[in-house]
C-alpha cells in the first residue's frame, strides 16, 4: 500500500500513461493520415510511418526518463522488473498506466479524425502471406533488438546517459523499417492495444503481447547477465 501511496510513484505513472498516449495518438495517427493519401505501403509511406515512430519515441523518452526511466513500453518494464531495476508494484503501476494511456490515446484519434479516415486507426495486423510463426518471430525478434539497445545505453552507467533517447528512438525506427509490410511493427503491448480496443479488431492480437513480452526479457537477461558490469 506504501508502495500505490507513494507520490513519486504516481507522477511516474502518471508520465508513463501520458507518454504513451502521445505515442499511441501521433504513431498511429501517422499510419491514419498516410492511410488517406495512398492505401498501398509504397516506400515514402513506409519512411514516414517509421520516422513518426522513432522521433516521437526519441522525443518522449527525452522528455520523460528523469521522470519515469523513459519505459513507454510494458515489455521494457517488464524487462526491468525481471532483472531487479524496477520494483514489482511499481512495474505494475507503470503498466497499468501505459496501457490506460495507449487505449485513450487510440480513442483521442478516433474521436480527432473523420470516420472515412478511420480505417484500421493503426491496428496492427499480420500482412497477407505472413504465417503467425513469422509474425512472432519478428516480434520477438525486434523487441530483443530495442530493449538491448535500452538495456545498453539507459542503464549502463558506462553508457553515454544523455545519447540514450536518440539510440532507443533509432532502434524503433529501424523496428519499424524492417516490420511495418510484416506484421505493423508491433514491439509495444500498448501501441498494439489502443487501436485494437478502438476498432474492435483483435486478430492474433497475442502475438503483439506475447512476442515483445518474449524477446524483451531475453534482452534485459542477456544484457544484465552477460554485458552488465557486475558489482
Amino acid at each position: 500500500m506504501d508502495e500505490l501511496k507513494n507520490i513519486a510513484n504516481l507522477k511516474s505513472s502518471a508520465a508513463e500513461f501520458v507518454a504513451v498516449l502521445l505515442f499511441v495518438f501521433i504513431g498511429a495517427g501517422v499510419v491514419v493520415s498516410t492511410g488517406t493519401l495512398t492505401q498501398e505501403m509504397t516506400p515514402a509511406r513506409l519512411t514516414a510511418i517509421a520516422l513518426a515512430h522513432g522521433l516521437t519515441i526519441c522525443m518522449l523518452v527525452y522528455a520523460t526518463a528523469h521522470i519515469s526511466g523513459g519505459h513507454i513500453n510494458p515489455a521494457v518494464t517488464i524487462a526491468t522488473m525481471i532483472t531487479g531495476k524496477t520494483p514489482a508494484i511499481k512495474g505494475v503501476m507503470f503498466i497499468i498506466a501505459q496501457l490506460l494511456g495507449g487505449i485513450v490515446g487510440a480513442y483521442l484519434l478516433y474521436i480527432a479524425v473523420p470516420s472515412v479516415a478511420h480505417g484500421s486507426l493503426g491496428a496492427h495486423a499480420l500482412a497477407p502471406g505472413v504465417s503467425i510463426t513469422s509474425g512472432l518471430i519478428a516480434e520477438t525478434a525486434l523487441t530483443f533488438v530495442l530493449v538491448f539497445i535500452v538495456f545498453a545505453t539507459a542503464t549502463d552507467d558506462r553508457a553515454i546517459g544523455s545519447m540514450a533517447p536518440f539510440a532507443i528512438g533509432l532502434a524503433v525506427l529501424v523496428a519499424h523499417l524492417v516490420a511495418v509490410p510484416l506484421t505493423g511493427t508491433g514491439i509495444n503491448p500498448a501501441r498494439s492495444l489502443g487501436p485494437a480496443i478502438a476498432t474492435q479488431e483483435f486478430t492474433n492480437i497475442w502475438i503483439y503481447f506475447v512476442g515483445p513480452v518474449i524477446g524483451a526479457v531475453l534482452a534485459g537477461i542477456v544484457y544484465q547477465y552477460v554485458f552488465a558490469v557486475k558489482k
